[in-house]
């Protein structure tokens, strides 16, 4: 089992900026790749981004368009998700979400690749 805890959410005005982290406790974190999501009331979960347990970061181009970052601590188990130039658009509940498989390298963009999730953390951007 893999226990996620995000923090880091709460309201921000259009332009701003937070960072998101996940907290991560029981099995040994450093072999799982993770992923960020998000869900906006009324749409489906959205994919991100993901880092793989090596480091390698995969970004939703389309709706992050090079403003937020991906990255890991694993000496803290901790996966963080840097946002910035925040706008309206980007209000959603964020989830971050462990790999069931360890060593994962492929894929990340599909929820049903993770095994396990944190509750989700709310950001709300106001224009």
């Amino acid at each position: 089992q893999v226990q996620l805890v995000e923090s880091g959410g709460g309201l921000v005005q259009a332009g701003g900026s937070l960072r998101l982290s996940c907290a991560a406790s029981g099995r040994t974190f450093s072999d799982r790749s993770m992923g960020w999501f998000r869900q906006a009331p009324g749409k489906e979960r959205e994919f991100v981004g993901c880092i793989s347990w090596i480091g390698g970061v995969t970004y939703n181009a389309d709706s992050v368009k090079g403003r937020f970052t991906i990255s890991r601590d694993n000496a803290k188990n901790t996966v963080y998700l840097q946002m910035n130039s925040l706008t309206p658009e980007d209000t959603a509940v964020y989830y971050c979400a462990a790999r069931g498989t360890p060593y994962a390298s492929r894929g990340g963009r599909d929820p049903k690749e993770y095994a396990y999730w944190g509750q989700g953390t709310q950001v709300t951007v106001s224009s």
